[in-house]
């Protein structure tokens, strides 16, 4: 049966992209960023602190790491809450021992549960970051723009107050997004979000308040992407990040600077097991001569600085 013409005739149809939200551009063909100092890799470290309810919703679908056995499946609730009690701390003295810097990207229900761990990222002056409200609270295509709006002032208002900082930087809930959420935390004074994945570089999104960043925040070298869904070990792990870096450190001798992204998830991570693998991939990161640790934000105003 041959198809109708309305099925591949619409309006977005045209050379390019689909969507209005950004410009369609290839790497290759961009000017080169030079870092401060003349680093070749600006060198951004997210850990993620998450709240998972215990009656998270399962629709419209369940954000990763979430509970996928009936309520109230203490099992999983508390393997999450890890991350908080004891993974984030092991965590941080990690990134200590290196005298490195984070931005923290936090559920506002973390910061309000757990005041303690807002105070442990503040006093080391890192970064904080939006992660919503908590892991149950989705923004996705079928929720009404006034509960979403809600989640995001709930967000950044909760860590604005408790933290003292402008809090500019944002991450969805499992990335996720609905076609307002970028229009909606754009208005509240976000500067930059980190839920889409195809770049490797700093990129303008076009939002009804203005533009905002996208800035590079790979899933693929995530600890919870290669170690809990890919079902890969911890020495794999390491060697995923280290040959992540190789790569972007080779290609930054000839074409600029370019952004190394690493995500970590306390529960993850963070488990007495693991903990080494992380603190292998950093030591390999650092013994490299031209690596500049920075915040999400310091970086995002370095990209400005010169030209971008």
């Amino acid at each position: 049966m041959t198809l109708s013409d309305h099925y591949i005739k619409y309006p977005h149809r045209r050379y390019g992209i689909d969507n209005d939200r950004y410009d369609w551009s290839i790497l290759p063909r961009r000017d080169r960023v030079k870092w401060p100092n003349g680093a070749k890799i600006a060198f951004w470290v997210v850990p993620v602190l998450e709240y998972f309810p215990m009656d998270t919703p399962t629709t419209p679908f369940i954000a990763p790491g979430g509970s996928m056995t009936p309520y109230p499946d203490p099992r999983t609730y508390s393997s999450r809450d890890y991350g908080n009690r004891v993974g984030a701390f092991r965590v941080f003295k990690a990134l200590d021992k290196h005298g490195l810097k984070a931005s923290v990207a936090f559920n506002s229900a973390v910061a309000a549960r757990y005041p303690f761990l807002l105070n442990e990222v503040t006093r080391r002056d890192w970064e904080v970051m939006a992660h919503s409200v908590d892991m149950g609270k989705l923004h996705h295509g079928d929720l009404d723009i006034e509960t979403e709006r809600g989640y995001v002032k709930e967000s950044l208002s909760t860590l604005r107050e408790m933290s003292g900082q402008p809090v500019t930087g944002w991450i969805s809930p499992a990335r996720s997004e609905s076609m307002n959420t970028l229009d909606l935390v754009a208005v509240e004074g976000v500067e930059y979000v980190a839920d889409w994945v195809n770049d490797d570089m700093p990129y303008l999104l076009r939002t009804a308040s203005g533009a905002i960043f996208s800035m590079p925040h790979t899933h693929e070298i995530s600890d919870v992407q290669i170690i809990q869904h890919m079902s890969q070990t911890e020495s794999e792990f390491t060697e995923q990040i280290c040959d992540h870096f190789d790569v972007l450190y080779r290609e930054a001798a000839t074409q600029g600077g370019r952004i190394m992204t690493l995500t970590i998830h306390p529960w993850c991570m963070g488990q007495p097991h693991r903990i080494k693998a992380f603190e292998t991939a950093l030591e390999y990161i650092l013994k490299h001569d031209d690596v500049w640790n920075a915040t999400g934000k310091e970086i995002l105003a370095a990209f400005q600085e010169v030209g971008f």
